[in-house]
Parts: structure tokens; C-alpha cells; sequence
């Protein structure tokens, strides 16, 4: 029954503490010494590691930018050339276009050499060559401006060259004559039309 009233903290560890002698301070400080090295020798590790894989990120990170920064100035060069390209052979779907009338031209010429050649039959030729080269054009996107006298001046289409004294009360402000034809390509003004306007 003693046994039964034995403290039951009283384990053999507990045992074992008591029967050691108390440290002294100075093991006690050496002790807390050591334990502070390993902290900080942990401590060291973990800041190395860290460092180590910031190293290795931005080490990625610079290759990664390298990488996209040749991508792009490959773009880019390939692009300008391809540009480049462009503008060399722009015109040449145009000119293909244009060979036919050339062809025409170069007969007309050689038919004017000849002495027999009825002159209504060359202005008839001519004629012919001359819808043909505008029929041309404007397959390619050309159109000329509906250019009427008394028409409203538009800055956006035409371009005034002179004013004269309006011939009639309402052709002031207006186009009075054309001296040179407008152009659109595409709905784009290349040419401003050349009118004189009533003033």
C-alpha cells in the first residue's frame, strides 16, 4: 500500500534530476552561450539560403529579360525590313496594271508614223487607250472629284486659287470654275481640286 502512496509526479526522470548535483553558473552561462551560437549559426543558414535563391530569381529573372529582349529587337528588325519590302514593290500590283495601256500607247505612236493613218481612226485609238487607262485607275481605288461650277466651297476638297466677282448673286462663296481636277483614292483626298471662287 505504500507503493500506492507514492506521489505519482515522482518519475524516474524526476528521480534522476534530483539526485544531480545543481549546475554552477558558470556551465549554466556556458550553456546559454552554446545554445545562442547554434541559434545564430541556424540563423546564418536560413539568411544564406535565402540569399542564395534571390541570386538564383534574379539571375532567372535577367535571363528571362535577355531572352525577351532579343525576341523583340528580332521583331522589330524583321518588320522594318519587312516595311521596307513593302514600300519598294507598293506600286508594283499598280504598274502591272498600267503595262496593258503602255502596250496601247506604243501602237498608237508607231500608227502616227504611218502616212496612210485616217486621223478620226487615231483620235478614235486614242480615245479608246484614254478610258482604258482611267478605267484602270479606277479598278485601283481611284476616283476624280465631282467638281461642278456652283458647288459649295469645301476646304476639305478644294483648294482656291484665285476669287474673282461672282457672275451671279448665288455663286458668291462658291465654285465659279475648275482649273484642275480633284482626286480620291479610296475615299482619301490625294489631290484638292484647284477652283477659283465667286466672291
Amino acid at each position: 500500500m505504500k507503493k500506492d502512496n507514492i506521489d505519482q509526479n515522482e518519475t524516474p526522470e524526476n528521480v534522476e534530476t534530483e539526485n544531480q548535483e545543481p549546475e554552477t553558473k558558470q556551465e549554466s552561462e556556458t550553456k546559454q552561450e552554446e545554445v545562442a551560437e547554434e541559434n545564430e549559426e541556424v540563423t546564418d543558414n536560413k539568411a544564406e539560403s535565402e540569399v542564395d535563391k534571390l541570386k538564383k530569381e534574379l539571375a532567372e529573372s535577367k535571363d528571362k529579360y535577355l531572352r525577351l529582349y532579343s525576341e523583340f529587337e528580332n521583331f522589330r528588325r524583321r518588320t522594318a525590313k519587312e516595311k521596307l519590302d513593302l514600300v519598294q514593290t507598293a506600286n508594283e500590283d499598280l504598274m502591272t496594271a498600267l503595262l496593258p495601256v503602255v502596250d496601247d500607247f506604243e501602237r498608237a505612236e508607231k500608227s502616227f508614223d504611218d502616212e496612210k493613218t485616217d486621223l478620226s481612226a487615231v483620235k478614235e485609238g486614242v480615245s479608246l487607250i484614254s478610258n482604258k487607262f482611267k478605267k484602270t485607275l479606277e479598278q485601283k481605288g481611284l476616283k476624280p472629284m465631282e467638281d461642278k461650277q456652283g458647288m459649295d466651297f469645301d476646304t476639305e476638297l478644294h483648294e482656291a486659287i484665285t476669287q474673282i466677282p461672282a457672275p451671279s448673286e448665288e455663286l458668291k462663296g462658291k465654285v465659279v470654275d475648275v482649273i484642275e481636277k480633284g482626286y480620291l483614292l479610296k475615299e482619301k483626298v490625294i489631290r484638292h481640286a484647284r477652283v477659283v471662287i465667286g466672291n
